[in-house]
């Protein structure tokens, strides 16, 4: 069987996130900013429109004032938003599209696209009003689509309603945010956010047993003008190219999975079809899931039907690590909470070669009203200063609490022997590790005493750890109706993703 993905490539991105275009933090300039540091493609989604906003509830006036000043800041500020998505967007290199938030307690929030840089602010006060405006786009060549996302909420608290699940306008859905994830109520990153626990009627597992045949993704929905802010949620999509046309085909088309951070490149095959096909009725299936991970992959889960027939843990063989290339992640931050570090850092590789670099920013952990605002949101940077050579600056504040991290990170993919080392300043600090050292473990160093801002090397992943292939065949004779499959991958620094399914029919 040959690779259904040949002409493909994965990209990442952050089509939900948000700045104080709404009711947010950070400038428009400071989220494309951050967006380009780390990501082949955004959408700043802004706050929009709330068409059943609760109001007549003293309690929740206030929450009615913020959104409804923000919506008024976004109708003012909308044609600049369309200036700038259009300037920022280079074809190869960093994709933009045009976006705004339409919140729905009975309908679920949606965010609305549009394929190009064009298009105005649906103000619908119901979904089929939407849905009417959007054929209206279409008539006029202008195509657009709606994405539901925090869709495991409870439906009529602002989850999503699968009773108004319709393909034509959704081809996918947000499984993973800020706000946890909704794959099932059992998946990881629950939802803590004020606006409630999951609901199982409202969860992705639920559309799929329904029947909806609808892929996933993940964004962030950040609120302080940090796209793709790291371990919020991305999206990766396999397409033909970067480029607006290469990215909409392939959300179409479904061929899109969702991510909490590392950029893993999830594979996923049944016979010869990619995730996000449907298959005509066969049943001997063959399934093939190729994983290139951002560190070690510790399991992989094959689900059909909403339940794991296969779970793989992976142990990679004993053999030489240098055998072929290492991932290593470097982290700064820590020290005392509220204290703000600000880095810089240069690191190069000596006795190696420097294959790939990865940021792993974070943003500002802020998603109340626009009250105080810290004084700067884009506060990272980086480049390839030669090729053996990595400068970064960032800024920490300290972990909020002891289970929100606030690190922030750079991984490095490099060719090397147990003599190569890492060598450079962290802070006015001499910095010196071997590759050897850090396929033993990691490797930390403070930047004063105790409750200092440190850092911290992580154990080297060697190519068999964070690479796996596995096939799995599965029969299934006299199937009544389409029933689906899907991968889902978890990493030993607990990163995951998350498949789009591919649907069989029915014999």
């Amino acid at each position: 069987m040959g690779d259904a993905y040949a002409g493909l490539t994965a990209y990442h991105g952050d089509l939900h996130n948000h700045c104080n275009v709404g009711y947010a933090h950070g400038s428009l300039a400071d989220a494309f900013q951050n967006a380009r540091l780390q990501l082949d493609f955004n959408c700043v989604t802004v706050h929009a429109h709330w068409p059943d906003i609760p109001r007549g509830e003293p309690r929740l006036d206030y929450l009615v004032k913020y959104h409804e000043d923000g919506f008024a800041r976004t109708a003012a500020q909308w044609p600049a938003v369309r200036e700038m998505v259009a300037a920022q967007h280079v074809d190869g290199r960093f994709v933009t599209f045009l976006g705004f938030e339409w919140h729905s307690n009975y309908y679920g929030d949606h965010n609305v696209y549009f394929k190009g840089a064009e298009g105005e602010i649906i103000r619908a006060p119901d979904m089929e009003t939407m849905r009417a405006a959007l054929d209206g786009y279409a008539a006029r060549g202008v195509d657009a689509l709606l994405i539901p996302h925090h869709i495991g909420y409870k439906s009529g608290y602002r989850g999503y309603n699968w009773a108004e699940f319709n393909p034509k306008y959704i081809p996918v859905v947000e499984i993973m945010s800020m706000h946890g994830a909704s794959e099932s109520p059992e998946a990881p990153r629950p939802y803590l956010h004020t606006m409630g626990p999951r609901d199982w009627r409202s969860t992705y597992q639920y559309g799929l047993q329904s029947g909806a045949v609808v892929g996933v993704i993940g964004s962030t929905d950040h609120h302080s003008g940090h796209p793709g802010s790291y371990g919020h949620g991305r999206a990766g999509i396999w397409a033909s190219e970067l480029t607006r046309d290469g990215l909409w085909q392939a959300i179409r088309a479904r061929r899109t999975y969702a991510l909490t951070g590392d950029r893993i490149a999830l594979k996923f095959m049944l016979n010869d079809a990619v995730m996000g096909a449907v298959m005509p009725a066969t049943p001997e299936r063959e399934i093939t899931v190729d994983v290139t991970g951002g560190d070690a992959i510790d399991t992989i889960e094959i689900v059909h039907n909403n339940r794991v027939i296969q779970h793989y843990a992976h142990l990679p063989p004993d053999g030489d690590p240098f055998a072929g290339p290492l991932k290593v992640h470097l982290e700064v931050g820590w020290g005392e909470r509220g204290i703000i570090t600000d880095w810089r850092a240069e690191i190069r590789v000596e006795g190696g070669e420097l294959l790939d670099v990865e940021p792993r920013f974070r943003g500002h952990e802020v998603v109340a009203p626009q009250s105080d605002e810290q004084d700067k949101y884009a506060f990272s940077a980086w480049e390839r200063s030669a090729p053996d050579t990595v400068r970064f600056q960032t800024r920490t504040w300290g972990n909020l609490t002891t289970t929100t991290p606030s690190m922030q990170g750079m991984c490095f993919t490099l060719r090397g022997t147990a003599q190569t080392r890492l060598r450079g300043t962290i802070n006015g600090q001499p910095v010196d590790v071997t590759l050897a050292e850090l396929v033993d473990g990691p490797h930390a160093q403070y930047l004063g005493g105790f409750v200092s801002p440190a850092y911290c090397f992580y154990r080297a992943a060697t190519e068999s750890a964070y690479r796996a292939r596995l096939t799995f065949p599965h029969e299934v004779t006299g199937a009544a109706g389409r029933d689906w499959y899907a991968v889902r991958v978890r990493q030993k620094n607990d990163q995951w993703a998350w498949s789009s399914p591919i649907w069989v029919e029915g014999a």
